[in-house]
């Protein structure tokens, strides 16, 4: 993932097109990748929110907990996990998109938390600020994968958890890409434990099922 491969910016009556799986994203391409599908984004999904739902419920969060949802999106987790940390709670969702946290804000889910147009990569909040990070589909997509965990680590106490989260397995998501997974899939474990461990967190479970990915770590001191 060190390899420099700048993407040229698609003109504005195309879409910019996924990256290549395993390639570097640059943040400009996925601004362009999100923020042209942002407006259908959650219509495309409709049936992801069971999955995000017990996601939240496996994940450890205690009332009163503050927890991020890092590259939030349209906002998905947010009402899961403002249920999970309660009123006493603190919900942050940031996004490098502004279309996405938009479609957010139409969708009522600020209501649920603060939004925060921001990159996960670098954060505007002190270190050890938070309890816990989720992140759906965020690690794949960041330039810098082990620099972007590091960040997270940053602003989470010690002994704080992180999840990372896909509402569909590798597997399944392969598939759907119409790809075949290769060894160096960043969410393999084989591929994740060391990642996480060179960034500041320990891997305390994965889970990769057709109808679900998540894999749980905790902030090391």
């Amino acid at each position: 993932m060190t390899e420099d491969r700048t993407h040229a910016p698609e003109p504005a009556a195309r879409p910019a097109p996924a990256p290549a799986p395993g390639a570097p994203h640059t943040r400009t391409h996925v601004q362009e990748f999100f923020g042209a599908r942002a407006a259908a984004w959650d219509a495309k999904f409709p049936d992801d929110g069971p999955a995000f739902a017990a996601a939240v419920a496996g994940f450890g969060l205690r009332p009163g907990d503050r927890v991020l949802d890092a590259g939030c999106g349209t906002g998905r987790a947010l009402p899961a996990l403002r249920a999970a940390v309660g009123p006493n709670g603190s919900v942050l969702g940031a996004d490098l998109t502004p279309q996405m946290l938009d479609a957010a804000r139409q969708a009522g889910r600020d209501a649920q938390g603060v939004l925060l147009l921001a990159d996960a990569a670098r954060l505007p909040l002190r270190d050890a600020a938070l309890d816990a990070v989720f992140a759906s589909g965020l690690v794949a997509h960041l330039p810098e994968p082990a620099a972007g965990l590091r960040e997270l680590a940053r602003v989470v106490r010690a002994g704080g958890r992180l999840a990372l989260f896909h509402p569909i397995g590798r597997a399944a998501l392969a598939a759907r890409q119409g790809r075949e997974l290769t060894p160096d899939d960043l969410r393999a474990e084989h591929n994740l434990r060391p990642l996480l461990a060179a960034s500041g967190w320990e891997l305390v479970s994965y889970e990769d099922l057709d109808s679900s990915f998540l894999a749980v770590a905790v902030r090391r001191p």
